[in-house]
């Protein structure tokens, strides 16, 4: 241990408590990532409880040079959270929990350390719903969304979370503490600063707290799998679904056939639509309002009415209504059981994004690269697609073999206008390949705001950049 972070771990041990400031075993318990359970490097783990310690341990952090990296729910795919021995871990597990709910303002005040599924969950208790949704809503952490901006499954209709905040408390390098808790739907005073922080993944700051938009709940939901004979077929219908339906259209899930050919496998989920078809969509429509029967029977005509006509035109092949609440969670269990991939060995696991028309062109290309240098492969790709955002895992060669199938799966973005990075972040391990989505110009501007916001950095060192 270097001298400047032993002289900090002392300080930090005679300023706050043991339960406060974890080091040894404790810390080495800890998860590296959500790929690895344990086995965290970090000289020490500090769990602060409130603004004021964490702005406390940054001033101390500051003061010696000390690196600190910010931890969320772990369930980050980039490597932005590693820490190595000579740097600290910062936990807000210990600031979580909703402070308030304005019902007339629909807005919500909440620490950064608080899951998604509790904020969900208390926002349903109001009549309201905070709409970012995402598979791991029972771990994932409001900051740690904010950190990377995450999108989820409904990006659609609401936007990532940076389009769901109306304020944010942030605890800055030097341990001062920005306060832009702002509940206005509407201020144009200057620089919007708070965005500054929004998926730059703590390299600026510490996110603390925020004020979050909530919209009404949509108790009248309809559901449907649909098969589809081509992309064409598919983007058709996404296009007449989008005219019809308009903002009631929440997401629209496009699985090909070897994600589906993954998840139904024996012994897995079964699913209701034949196994034969090149592509499958789980569209989703949500309508406010009062429930009831003769709400729920208009809609359900209205939403059978709109995939009907997707068939009559030609487009659809096949489709499926859900016809009760159990009946939709089973055919959203098909797309969010992601975990499978996790069964295959070797398998690279990659969040991209490009332009809805350059799809086919890009996923054929890189297929066919994959095929040429590992014909022994697994080529599985599921998405978002109405926010041009796609999922693709390749199980191939060995384990060693991740930076060429990296760069096969990010080079070929540049061209097509795309992003290595839909909804992850870069972290450590996409940063190699910024490169093919941020030229160099916006990299400096990067590289300004840090120095300026974080001059000695000390705020997640190394990610990103």
């Amino acid at each position: 241990m270097n001298t400047s972070l032993d002289i900090v771990i002392t300080q930090l041990k005679k300023r706050f408590a043991s339960t406060v400031v974890l080091v040894g075993d404790e810390v080495r318990q800890r998860p590296v990532s959500k790929q690895i359970p344990e086995g965290c490097q970090a000289a020490a783990l500090l769990r602060p409880a409130s603004t004021d310690e964490l702005a406390d341990m940054l001033r101390i952090c500051s003061q010696h040079r000390v690196p600190i990296v910010p931890r969320a729910g772990m369930t980050g795919l980039v490597g932005g959270t590693v820490t190595g021995p000579d740097e600290i871990a910062l936990s807000l597990e210990r600031m979580s929990g909703v402070i308030s709910i304005d019902r007339d303002a629909q807005t919500m005040v909440v620490l950064a350390g608080t899951p998604l599924q509790i904020v969900q969950e208390a926002a349903a208790e109001h009549g309201l719903q905070f709409p970012l949704d995402l598979g791991a809503r029972g771990s994932a952490t409001i900051g740690g969304m904010l950190a990377t901006n995450a999108g989820g499954n409904k990006v659609l209709r609401y936007g990532m979370i940076r389009d769901m905040v109306l304020g944010l408390e942030v605890v800055l390098s030097d341990g001062s503490v920005m306060d832009a808790m702002s509940h206005l739907m509407k201020n144009n005073t200057g620089l919007d600063v708070k965005q500054l922080y929004i998926g730059t993944e703590g390299t600026l700051g510490i996110i603390t707290r925020a004020v979050l938009k909530l919209y009404p709940c949509a108790p009248l939901r309809n559901v449907a799998m649909c098969a589809f004979g081509s992309f064409d077929a598919m983007i058709a219908t996404l296009n007449h679904m989008r005219s019809l339906a308009g903002p009631a259209l929440t997401s629209y899930e496009v699985m090909w056939r070897s994600y589906l050919d993954l998840v139904t496998e024996p012994g897995r989920l079964r699913s209701p639509l034949g196994a034969d078809y090149p592509l499958y969509a789980l569209i989703e429509c949500e309508y406010p309002g009062p429930a009831s029967d003769a709400a729920e029977l208009n809609h359900v005509e209205l939403f059978t009415q709109q995939l009907q006509a997707a068939m009559e035109a030609g487009w659809m092949e096949d489709a499926v209504i859900a016809q009760s609440e159990s009946e939709s969670s089973a055919l959203w269990h098909i797309r969010d059981e992601v975990h499978y991939l996790r069964e295959l060995n070797p398998v690279f696991i990659f969040d991209v994004s490009l332009p809805i028309a350059h799809m086919p062109a890009y996923l054929s290309a890189l297929q066919q690269s994959i095929d040429d240098r590992w014909p022994d492969n697994r080529f599985i790709c599921y998405g978002h697609i109405g926010d041009g955002n796609l999922h693709i895992a390749i199980s191939c060669g060995s384990a060693t073999d991740v930076e060429a199938v990296s760069t096969l799966v990010y080079a070929p973005l540049q061209a097509f206008g795309g992003s290595i990075s839909a909804e992850h972040g870069i972290g450590l391990y996409k940063k190699p390949y910024l490169c093919f989505s941020r030229n160099a110009v916006e990299q400096d501007v990067m590289r300004r705001v840090k120095a300026a916001l974080d001059p000695h950095n000390i705020l997640n060192p190394g990610k990103i950049l």
